[in-house]
């Protein structure tokens, strides 16, 4: 449910957002490196909260002292071609395509505690352009950013956390941005939401999944976290929040974190988060393993369709973050299908932080196989369901790793070709060879002294990492 507020209430919150918003872009240039979201009472508050495993999701306030660390770099097999250092604080990456033939433009949008930038990267890729921009400073956390790519509107999300707040009783919500015209980047509208640490488009973008972070104190007391609610922008200027959550009773029947979500080439939408990785169909009619009958699927009434749980005995925590699965048009891109199946494995990414390097989350690659029949939503603490793991991949010990970071968690990562291509925060972004899933083998590394990589992206022949101290690197990997 929604927290009590009056109608008068809402309205002044929701305008207050739009307010501040419209100021800050009339504000001028934000701050190159804005500071944490909130003071360092706010920041001891999340880390303590513990949203992932051994503090897990709080990795994202931790600060490397530079002083404390080794001044160092690897890089191998990859080198960078260009990049923007006024994009400090970049958190998520867009690319977005405008007109046709020779008139088309791409413009790439970054989103961080800056709020949005756009960059035109049409007349040379390696040099993005800035045209752009929508200042929000201290806002967070805009993770993994998602947009409509036919009607050019942008959903940044607001993790309660935000301009000050705790999860505790923070506001979360989304904002809802017209990006028709890169140069004049507009706010649409704003709308509370009792999720806000991620949103994702589903159902073609006419509705939105808004999940996480940890819960808010008026949330009920058995929960672990946010789960996920829908909002339908089917009319953006009008979005509508539907009162009642899903993807509830992910962790062996516990409401818990879901962190984000990752629709894949077939429709289905994967909710990642504490406790595992669940699919569900948000369209068609399928056959719904829970209820026992053949049923028409909505972004609202989702039909279940297969994961659940990571085996423990093969990872450091319960919390995963994003995943990927290989089907469809994107069937070739990760494993060899003929070998593997179409669709039939899920790569996953394990964000926790805990006591030493070889403790920190992991890539986890691992089997759908027994879990289309409502396994993953039946699994209680008593009869535990658990995906097989077929390979787990991270950096402690590996070439190219900083020995003395302990910063070493896996983050968000994209595929192609058989290549993943991941961020491990201070310990840069790796490449890693997959088509064997049962031995991942690293291509490649770029870890620059001051890495904070938070998310690679392949476009053309470069891949874009958003990175938090650095603002965004441009990469052409030389090892093919």
């Amino acid at each position: 449910m929604l927290p009590r507020t009056s109608r008068r209430t809402r309205r002044l919150v929701q305008g207050g957002g739009a307010v501040a918003a419209s100021l800050a872009v009339m504000a001028g240039t934000a701050w190159a490196c804005p500071p944490e979201p909130g003071n360092s009472q706010t920041n001891q508050t999340a880390s303590a909260q513990g949203e992932g495993q051994g503090g897990g999701h709080s990795g994202h306030y931790r600060r490397v002292d530079p002083a404390a660390r080794k001044a160092s770099e690897a890089i191998r097999n990859v080198r960078r071609v260009g990049g923007v250092t006024d994009a400090k604080g970049a958190i998520s990456l867009m690319f977005i395509d405008y007109g046709h033939g020779r008139h088309k433009r791409t413009v790439m949008y970054a989103t961080g505690q800056f709020g949005l930038k756009a960059y035109d990267i049409t007349a040379d890729p390696r040099v993005p352009k800035l045209v752009g921009q929508l200042n929000m400073p201290g806002m967070w956390e805009t993770e993994d950013t998602d947009f409509d790519p036919k009607r050019k509107i942008i959903y940044l999300s607001r993790d309660p956390r935000a301009f000050g707040g705790t999860t505790a009783t923070g506001e979360s919500g989304v904002y809802v941005v017209d990006a028709s015209k890169p140069e004049s980047l507009r706010q649409i509208t704003y709308v509370q939401v009792p999720a806000g640490h991620t949103t994702t488009c589903v159902d073609d973008c006419r509705y939105l999944w808004t999940g996480g972070p940890s819960k808010a104190s008026w949330m009920p007391a058995d929960w672990g976290g946010r789960p996920v609610w829908v909002t339908d922008v089917r009319d953006p200027a009008h979005p509508k929040v539907f009162k009642d959550p899903i993807d509830t009773g992910r962790n062996d029947g516990k409401t818990d974190y879901t962190h984000d979500i990752q629709v894949d080439s077939d429709g289905v939408a994967w909710a990642s988060g504490r406790g595992g990785v669940r699919g569900y169909y948000t369209t068609g009619r399928h056959y719904d393993p829970l209820k026992k009958k053949w049923r028409r699927a909505t972004a609202v009434d989702p039909v279940p369709y297969a994961g659940g749980g990571l085996d423990e005995a093969t990872t450091n925590s319960t919390f995963m973050h994003n995943s990927f699965r290989a089907v469809g048009r994107t069937r070739g891109q990760a494993a060899d299908p003929r070998a593997w199946g179409n669709g039939k494995l899920l790569y996953v990414t394990e964000e926790t932080f805990n006591e030493g390097c070889a403790n920190d989350g992991l890539l986890v690659i691992a089997s759908l196989e027994g879990s289309y029949g409502g396994e993953g939503w039946r699994s209680t603490p008593d009869k535990k369901f658990r995906l097989h793991t077929v390979s787990t991949w991270g950096v402690a010990g590996k070439e190219g790793s900083d020995p003395v970071s302990t910063d070493c968690s896996a983050h968000y990562f994209d595929v192609r070709d058989g290549v993943i291509v991941q961020s491990y925060y201070s310990q840069g972004t790796r490449f890693l060879d997959v088509r064997d899933p049962t031995n991942p083998k690293q291509l490649a590394y770029y870890r620059p002294a001051d890495a904070a990589s938070w998310q690679p992206y392949w476009h053309g022949k470069y891949v874009y990492v958003a990175d938090n101290t650095r603002g965004v690197d441009v990469l052409e990997p030389t090892y093919r």
